[in-house]
C-alpha cells in the first residue's frame, strides 16, 4: 500500500531537487549564437537595405540609424567595440529567410512583430524598438486629407511586407479602391512615387517621414496624421537560443535605463568615478554583478551608453530635431507619456 507520509517524502525531494537546481539554471549563461560572436569577434547585422532614420549609409559608406544604433550596441556590450559589426543589407522578402539560415546573428530591420511570424516563422521577438502605425505620404496637390480620400488612387509599396494586407484590410472596410505598386526596395518606391507612377507611398510613419525628407522638394509632400494600423517594430532572433534573446532584448533596455538615470554620452564616464545612488551603479557596472548574469562583463552597459549613447540621445539624431523631424510620441518614456519603459534593474 502506499502511504500519504511516502507520497509527502518524495514530493518533498523533488521540490528540493528543483530547488538545488535553481541556482545552476540561474548561473547558466550558455548561448551559441553569443559564444559564435565573441569568436568571431564580430556581430553579424541584417538592417535595411537603405532608409534614412532606421539604417543607411551616409557619404563615407558608415551605416547609420536607429535599428544601426542597436547592432551597435550590442556589439559594444559583447566586444567591447561598436564597430566590431558587419551589417548585410536585406530586402522585406529575404530578410526572415537568411536570419533561420544563421547568415546573420540577429535582424533589425524596422520589422514588425505580429503573431503569424512569431509562431509559424519560428522566430523570436525579443523587444520593441519603434512605436508606429502606417502611414501615408501624398502629393500636396491632391489635397486630399484622410486616407479615404485616396480612393481611385495609386500608392507605392514595399513588397513583402504587412503594409498590401492592411490597405486591402482598409479597402474592404472603407469601400475603397486604393491601388498599390510594389517595389522590391524602398528607394525604389521613393523613386517611383517621385517620378510620378503613382500618387503617394505608404509605410510605417517612420519611413514615411525618410520617404518625404528623400524627395527633391519635400514641402511638395503631405504626410497625412490618419494611420491605418498599429505597428509595433523590432528585433528578431531565432527561437531555441533563449539567452542570445534575453541579451538583444536587454541591450535594448539598457538605452532606455541609461535615458531614465539621465546619464549620456557626455557625462557617463564621469558618472563612474562618482556615482552614489544604488540604481545608477548597478546599471554601470559598480555593484551588482549583473553583466555576468547575461554572459558579459560588468561594464557592458555603461559602454553602451558612452560610445552609442542613450535611447534618447539616438532617437534625437535619427528621427527627432537632428534628424527627420518626427515627433517622439509613441516612443517617448512612460514618464513622458510614451510606451518605452525599461523593467527594474533588480
Amino acid at each position: 500500500m502506499f502511504h500519504f507520509q511516502d507520497a509527502a517524502g518524495c514530493i518533498a525531494g523533488v521540490m528540493l531537487t528543483l530547488v538545488a537546481a535553481v541556482p545552476a539554471l540561474a548561473q547558466d549563461t550558455r548561448s551559441q549564437t553569443l559564444d559564435a560572436v565573441k569568436q568571431r569577434g564580430q556581430l553579424v547585422c541584417g538592417v535595411d537595405s537603405g532608409i534614412p532614420g532606421y539604417a543607411f549609409q551616409d557619404a563615407s559608406g558608415k551605416y547609420q540609424g536607429l535599428d544601426v544604433a542597436l547592432c551597435r550596441a550590442l556589439a559594444d556590450a559583447i566586444l567591447g567595440d561598436p564597430d566590431k559589426v558587419k551589417y548585410i543589407g536585406l530586402t522585406s522578402q529575404v530578410r526572415f529567410t537568411v536570419l533561420k539560415s544563421g547568415e546573420i546573428d540577429v535582424l533589425v530591420r524596422d520589422s514588425e512583430h505580429t503573431f503569424v511570424r512569431n509562431t509559424e516563422l519560428g522566430l523570436a521577438e525579443p523587444v520593441t524598438n519603434f512605436y508606429t502605425g502606417q502611414g501615408f505620404m501624398v502629393r500636396k496637390s491632391l489635397k486630399v486629407t484622410t486616407v479615404k480620400e485616396l480612393d481611385g488612387a495609386t500608392i507605392c509599396v514595399e513588397t513583402g511586407t504587412t503594409l498590401e494586407k492592411n490597405i486591402a484590410d482598409f479597402n474592404k472596410n472603407a469601400g475603397t479602391k486604393i491601388a498599390t505598386l510594389l517595389f522590391e526596395r524602398p528607394e525604389q518606391a521613393f523613386a517611383a512615387a517621385e517620378a510620378g507612377r503613382c500618387d503617394g507611398y505608404t509605410d510605417d510613419a517612420g519611413s514615411v517621414a525618410a520617404a518625404r525628407a528623400s524627395m527633391k522638394v519635400p514641402g511638395d509632400w503631405a504626410i497625412l496624421e490618419e494611420t491605418i494600423s498599429r505597428s509595433v517594430i523590432g528585433p528578431y532572433t531565432r527561437m531555441g537560443d533563449e539567452r542570445w534573446t534575453n541579451l538583444v532584448k536587454w541591450t535594448h533596455f539598457a538605452m532606455l535605463e541609461g535615458e531614465v538615470l539621465g546619464l549620456t554620452r557626455a557625462n557617463v564616464a564621469a558618472a563612474k568615478t562618482s556615482a552614489t545612488d544604488p540604481s545608477t551603479r548597478k546599471f554601470l557596472g559598480l555593484e551588482g554583478g549583473f553583466g555576468k548574469m547575461l554572459g558579459l562583463d560588468d561594464d557592458w552597459s555603461f559602454r553602451i551608453i558612452r560610445d552609442v549613447g542613450n535611447y534618447g540621445e539616438v532617437y534625437d539624431t535619427y528621427f527627432g530635431a537632428k534628424g527627420l523631424g518626427l515627433p517622439r510620441g509613441m516612443n517617448n518614456l512612460w514618464l513622458n507619456g510614451g510606451l518605452q519603459i525599461p523593467p527594474p534593474w533588480y
